[in-house]
């Protein structure tokens, strides 16, 4: 995959609302393998699609896109020897803090990873989060839920639109915010149907009091009280007394201010695929020299990644790794050489803490 196939691979990935990174080489130095506009798809989960460099880029670059994912904020990765990063370019007159060079500063705004490969190219990779846009289910027919809706496609918003009776549970999932707007037209039925989806935010328009009636006959039926104590009534910024276009506005902005604040975490199924994609809570450590045999699997998000314990690259745990048991424990290393380097003299590498 290369040139437009990422790019339209990226179009459906968007369509399809997966998070994903979108990396560019953006400098090179020979011999490198990533050319000057080489662009690489790297997804939440870590699988990457299209070509961004050799054995030694590749595996830096597929973890920090991940921590980009997963943060929201784009990084410029530099990529090369501490040798080369020192006579970069680009870096004149700046000291770069390495493992080669403690106490340096790093020029702001670039993450730099020395690497100590048998190649000695060079990279500097832009990498940006390309993120679902926010999804807006608004339940109703009043002329305020359509007001709504179209104020959250102005904002570049996905914004669906339904009666209560076509409304669906499958309709939303655990990133959308869901927001009853039936005023007294299936207030219990649509506010039962938006719980068990489990939407990152539920609201009501309604008064106070007839969110509490509703509220308490679905807690009577049953309906789980923890889950009903995050319907928000009535929906949106107080603001006094109000029209029905600005009841809508209201909606609107605290939705703005609960997403800029962070408060609308994914729910229900979709938050633990996005947990385990992003490598939040399950994710593998990067910072030990080898990964010690506990008896429990791994988890599921995405490749696990080790740190060659004799050069510093970080490396895929699995065959490709070129696993080596030492003492109990098991290493993984960038090439055979650096392998071999091990076995001939494990003492300096297995007794040390390895650098990432």
């Amino acid at each position: 995959m290369q040139g437009w196939q990422i790019i339209e691979r990226a179009a459906e990935l968007a369509r399809n609302g997966e998070a994903f990174a979108l990396a560019t080489v953006v400098w090179r130095q020979g011999p490198s393998s990533g050319q000057l506009g080489s662009r690489a798809i790297i997804t939440a989960a870590g699988e990457l699609h299209g070509w961004i460099g050799g054995a030694c880029a590749e595996p830096s670059v597929i973890r920090v896109a991940r921590q980009v994912v997963a943060e929201g904020e784009p990084r410029l990765l530099l990529l090369g020897t501490p040798e080369q990063i020192a006579r970069t370019p680009q870096l004149a007159g700046n000291e770069l803090a390495s493992q080669s060079a403690p106490g340096g500063a790093i020029r702001e705004g670039v993450t730099v990873v020395p690497i100590s490969c048998q190649s000695e190219g060079a990279l500097e990779v832009y990498i940006e989060p390309v993120l679902p846009v926010p999804h807006l289910l608004v339940v109703g027919r009043s002329p305020m839920a359509q007001t709504l809706a179209e104020l959250a496609r102005a904002l570049g918003w996905r914004a669906d639109l339904r009666d209560w009776p076509e409304f669906d549970p499958a309709d939303a999932d655990g990133q959308s915010m869901v927001v009853v707007a039936t005023q007294g037209h299936g207030d219990e039925e649509a506010i039962e149907k938006a719980v068990s989806a489990r939407p990152a935010y539920i609201g009501m328009v309604g008064s106070r009091r007839r969110g509490e009636a509703v509220l308490g006959y679905l807690a009577e039926r049953g309906v789980d009280k923890a889950e009903l104590d995050r319907v928000r009534v009535p929906a949106g910024l107080d603001l006094g007394r109000t029209t029905h276009s600005e009841i809508a506005v209201s909606i609107l902005a605290e939705l703005v201010k609960l997403r800029a604040a962070g408060e609308l975490a994914a729910r229900g199924p979709v938050a633990g695929e996005r947990a385990a994609k992003s490598g939040n809570a399950t994710a593998q450590p990067l910072s030990g020299t080898a990964q010690r045999d506990s008896g429990t699997a791994q988890p599921e998000s995405g490749p696990a990644q080790e740190v060659d314990p004799v050069c510093g690259m970080t490396v895929k745990a699995g065959p490709a790794g070129r696993p080596l048991r030492h003492e109990g424990v098991t290493y993984y290393f960038c090439s055979a050489g650096c392998r071999s380097e091990f076995e001939s003299n494990p003492a300096p590498y297995s007794r040390k803490e390895t650098r990432c």
